[in-house]
């Protein structure tokens, strides 16, 4: 037996060799779209209740909850598409989110904010 290292390269060359991506991270890409999914039901709920149940101020804030849903709904599916892409091409790109959560911290606490306001003018 020689002791020379079974895969051997010119200098300057690289091996190329297959990775495999574990069925898990599929999986985890999905969990975390349908997690998004399930807030943005719960929120667009939310919308729809004050819409039926809201006076004035009610409706404009059901339009922001509404709103803030629907866009949470179309973001997740985006990231849900570049993530798979992503994954099926096996590149090694940060996956992590740091957009998502802070704009959906701040829209939630714009309408809030709003929603808050408007209800102490009306009184």
């Amino acid at each position: 037996m020689s002791s020379a290292p079974l895969l051997q390269s010119a200098p300057g060359k690289r091996i190329a060799l297959p990775t495999r991506v574990e069925p898990k991270v599929f999986f985890a890409n999905e969990r975390t779209f349908l997690s998004w999914l399930n807030f943005t039901v719960v929120l667009g709920g939310l919308g729809v209740g004050l819409l039926n149940f809201g006076d004035r101020v009610g409706r404009i804030s059901a339009g922001l909850f509404t709103f803030v849903a629907m866009a949470t709904m179309v973001y997740a599916l985006v990231t849900y598409h570049w993530r798979a892409v992503a994954i099926r091409k096996r590149g090694s790109g940060p996956y992590d989110d740091r957009f998502g959560p802070t704009m959906l911290c701040l829209f939630l606490l714009v309408a809030v904010v709003v929603n808050f306001v408007l209800r102490l003018r009306s009184t």
